[in-house]
């Protein structure tokens, strides 16, 4: 059996609400993993949630119910956004979950059976907010540490520490003879520029008696596991470790990640998956952050953008749209609610939902609602098989190199433009008042169904339930899309009905 393609999202920390850039990311997975499958490939799409460790801890014992509980009423913030956002994971994973303690404690006892993990008191730095030790190279040039850290206490304590620093220069190597393990570039750069300095061990573990919400270490049940560790292993747990569906699974294609948490997924993971044996990830990509109207985004000021509140004022389609339109993946994005409004009004109503409108309203006035036969060909159609065609052809290209935004971007600057475009220049009301020229406009409005067609199977990734309504409105049914039906032009039948023509996209003020 051949091996799915396996793409992941982070693990999203339980303890927050799901905000825009949660939302981004996983609709970036999602577009990927729909698109693999449009193209006829099996995938495996990972998302889940992130639920041990200290604040999650603090946060229970503020609203007196255990840590469980607190995990169980907030866990469905996120399982009931996922659908809301037409998301098509295969599986959501939760840290508390048995199947995933199990495969934790297995790694840990296997690297410490290895002799990669070892005892020994420590003293340093620790941010309650990161959940992690700090060392000097995390203070600013004041000799204070960051605001981002919280508040920063010293803390001496025994503990035990994986042996990191020894594969330093093995994964700078790796990173630098693998340019595509990270991705873009630039963020490549960005962890060879900070293993620069000495990585040193990794602290996995904490006292039971500082923080008894975590995985407990196999090995000494005074401790528990560094919520870090704990959360990367999430990725192997779910491709079935232990199991005979780990070796079809493993290795993940891509892990799909915020800048912000590179380090971890582009440091620590694959030192970990190096010491247990096991292979790396084909590919780390790292996107960027939402502002809005140029600020960061805060709870205080109150410039979050709440994705529930979009898509029940605008439809799950029109944010995904925008999302993805509106910046390639790795860069910073901008929210502005007037350039959303002006994307949904400009691509979406008068983009697409006005080329079907037209194209089937005079299907149904010309032709009795059939798709008509193509009899009378002229060089203007070729211009736009030729622009469909190109849409395609560089469909897998743009896919393979995490290029979504540059497919979204074709689709409407190129095949809905030229779609639109081909209207005006052929003028079908002008050609059904002569019947000389019938054929003519048989042929332009056959052409129009088929760029339609297009429409509907390339968009099928990135605004599923509008690509099923076009399909449907077309008269083709609701059979799933695929990349094989784009292959050639000319695939839509004449002679088809077609269905009800209702508006995609109203206009909105």
């Amino acid at each position: 059996m051949s091996k799915p393609f396996y793409i992941t999202t982070p693990i999203y920390y339980v303890n927050d609400r799901p905000h825009i850039g949660h939302a981004y990311c996983t609709i970036v997975a999602d577009v990927v993993a729909r698109s693999r499958r449009l193209m006829g490939e099996e995938v495996f799409f990972l998302t889940g949630l992130d639920e041990h460790g200290q604040k999650v801890q603090q946060a229970a014992q503020a609203k007196g119910v255990t840590p469980q509980q607190f995990c169980d009423e907030m866990a469905p913030h996120w399982e009931q956004l996922w659908p809301k956002l037409l998301i098509s994971n295969n599986d959501l994973i939760r840290t508390t979950q048995p199947r995933h303690k199990l495969v934790v404690q297995s790694i840990l006892q296997k690297l410490y059976d290895a002799g990669e993990i070892y005892a020994s008191e420590y003293e340093g730095w620790y941010s309650t907010r990161a959940e992690q030790f700090l060392t000097e190279k995390e203070m600013g040039p004041d000799g204070k540490f960051p605001a981002e850290y919280g508040e920063v206490a010293r803390l001496k304590e025994k503990n035990y520490f994986f042996k990191m620093g020894k594969y330093q220069d093995w994964l700078i190597g790796y990173i630098r003879d693998n340019p595509g393990f990270v991705y873009p570039d630039y963020r490549r750069n960005e962890i060879l520029g900070f293993l620069q300095k000495p990585l040193g061990d990794l602290c996995i573990s904490r006292p039971v008696s500082r923080l008894a919400w975590g995985i407990p270490l196999p090995f000494d049940a005074g401790y528990v596991t560094y919520v870090w560790f704990d959360a990367l292993v999430n990725y192997v747990t779910a491709a079935g470790y232990g199991s005979p569906a780990f070796e079809r699974n493993w290795p993940a294609d891509i892990h799909l990640i915020g800048k912000e948490i590179l380090l971890f997924h582009a440091g620590y993971w694959p030192i970990m998956l190096k010491a247990a044996g096991l292979p790396l990830p084909k590919q780390i990509v790292a996107h960027g952050w939402w502002t809005r109207d140029g600020q960061k985004m805060s709870k205080s000021v109150g410039n979050v953008v709440d994705p529930v509140a979009v898509v029940e004022a605008w439809g799950a389609d029109a944010l995904r749209y925008y999302l993805l339109r509106e910046l390639p993946v790795g860069s910073d994005g901008d929210w502005s609610d007037a350039n959303f409004k002006l994307r949904y009004n400009s691509e979406l109503a008068n983009g697409i939902g006005n080329l079907l409108n037209r194209t089937l309203s005079m299907i149904n006035r010309y032709c009795d609602g059939v798709v008509p036969q193509p009899t009378a060909p002229e060089p203007v159609d070729d211009q736009l098989r030729d622009a469909a065609m190109t849409v395609v052809n560089d469909y897998p290209k743009y896919l393979m190199n995490m290029e979504v935004h540059q497919i979204l971007s074709d689709i409407s600057l190129l095949l809905i433009r030229r779609g639109n475009l081909y209207v005006q220049e052929c003028a079908p009301w002008e050609l059904a008042k002569d019947q000389a020229k019938r054929a003519r406009l048989n042929t332009v409005l056959y052409n129009l169904a088929e760029c339609c067609r297009f429409i509907s199977v390339l968009l099928t990734p990135f605004i599923p339930t509008t690509a099923e309504k076009i399909r449907l409105q077309l008269g083709l049914g609701n059979n799933p899309a695929s990349f094989a039906d784009v292959q050639r032009w000319g695939g839509i039948e004449h002679s088809r009905p077609i269905g009800e023509v209702t508006q995609l996209f109203p206009k909105k003020q």
